[in-house]
């Protein structure tokens, strides 16, 4: 009996979000030696590949066929072949299919490697400038009004900064809805066509921002970063109690001078130790006025 082929490797490869330099040296390798390519849209990824000059044959691996391709895409994989996963565009899996063969793959031994690169949703926390130590991931918002508005008011309940992606004809009524529900002062960072030639941020207010031009008639592609709400005069957010609260209990014993103790509590809380300090100061002056 001739003995079973050592299984493949499925390969997760990030691709450019627009600009075609932005793409690994380990990812153009893999995709030149892998055996085939499963590409979200084939025309698409032919042209990064043109552009890189690999040849390496693809398949489509999309959300309307992924079932249906799965059976062969794990014959290939249990044959020993190594298989690359891409998508139109970024990482895959955040938004994009893929997470079937991948999970299928995982629960039969077969080794899932990633290969790291372009991110829509980081690119825009980067280029934002709102801190973001800690986030959520929201994708798109639903299409249909009821389930919308209930994911608006959870994007709006959240304590730290929400990253979601929208299409362009739908991009001025998620932000109207946003606006209605979390506020008109609450602020926002949207991203559009990030690392392409008409790259374009706008920061502002949901009030301001859907009276904007690139809003009002939207082209491309948008990321957002909904920005956390700013506390009203004298009020303390339940999670800053948290960190006072931490600080007091870290500083009871003088183990922690105040400086090192506000360091402490921004390290275990993920925040910034400015967040700490205004903590403090806002309880400080809460007292004063009681």
């Amino acid at each position: 009996m001739l003995p079973r082929p050592a299984p493949g490797r499925l390969y997760v490869v990030a691709t450019p979000i627009g600009n075609l330099e932005d793409i690994t040296v380990r990812a153009l390798r893999v995709l030149r030696e892998a055996r085939v390519i499963a590409a979200e849209d084939t025309r698409r990824t032919a042209k990064l590949l043109a552009h890189a000059g690999i040849k390496t044959p693809m398949v489509s691996l999309h959300a309307h066929n992924e079932t249906a391709r799965l059976p062969a895409m794990l014959d290939r994989l249990r044959a020993g072949e190594a298989v690359a996963v891409v998508t139109d565009a970024g990482t895959p899996l955040l938004s994009d299919p893929g997470d079937q063969l991948i999970r299928a793959a995982l629960d039969e031994g077969i080794v899932v490697e990633p290969i790291p690169g372009a991110s829509a949703v980081l690119a825009a926390l980067t280029m934002s400038g709102v801190p973001s130590s800690q986030f959520t991931f929201l994708g798109f918002p639903p299409v249909k009004q009821g389930p919308r508005r209930r994911w608006c008011e959870e994007a709006a309940s959240y304590h730290h900064p929400v990253v979601f992606f929208e299409a362009p004809h739908r991009i001025r009524q998620t932000l109207e809805m946003l606006r209605d529900v979390a506020g008109a002062g609450r602020r926002v960072a949207v991203c559009r066509e990030i690392t392409k030639r008409h790259e374009e941020l706008i920061r502002a207010t949901l009030a301001d921002v859907v009276s904007h031009p690139s809003i009002a008639e939207p082209v491309g592609e948008f990321t957002c970063v909904l920005e956390v709400a700013e506390p009203k005069d004298g009020e303390i957010p339940a999670e800053e109690g948290d960190l006072v609260s931490e600080f007091d209990r870290i500083t009871e014993n003088g183990t922690f001078e105040r400086r090192a103790a506000m360091s402490e509590v921004a390290r275990r809380f993920h925040v910034r130790t400015r967040d700490v300090f205004d903590a403090l100061e806002r309880r400080k002056s809460s007292v004063v006025q009681s």
